[in-house]
């Protein structure tokens, strides 16, 4: 079982920076994309930003320019730092990781349990 493990969320201020990281662990073989994903409240949850095992990288348009997302395959660790926050970015970031493992199945997906960010105005 993968098991993926966040930290960095908490209060800022508007114009602040959080630094967000997310751990995999657990049989791991390989990671090909990982990314995050974030849900405010009464919205759905949608992708913020992914980077594939090369290293090419997708953003919403909504974070384009103040995000960054970055992975260290020696770690199983993506980062997300998030620069300029504005209030519209609060909600809950969740990380998402897919590869192979050992075991079977050896394709997995995983999801971490979510870190509350917000941003005050």
């Amino acid at each position: 079982q993968v098991q993926l493990v966040e930290s960095g969320g908490g209060l800022v201020r508007a114009g602040g920076s959080l630094r967000l990281s997310c751990a995999a662990s657990g049989g791991i073989i390989t990671i090909n994309t990982m990314g995050w994903y974030r849900q405010a409240p009464g919205k759905q949850r949608e992708l913020v930003a992914s980077i594939t095992r090369d290293g090419r990288t997708n953003y919403a348009d909504s974070v384009e320019g103040r995000f960054t997302i970055s992975r260290s395959d020696v770690k199983n660790t993506v980062y997300l730092q998030m620069n300029s926050l504005i209030p519209e970015d609060t909600a809950v970031y969740y990380c998402n990781v897919e590869g192979r493992r050992a075991g079977i199945p050896p394709g997995f997906e995983s999801w971490g349990q979510g870190t509350q960010v917000t941003v005050s105005s």
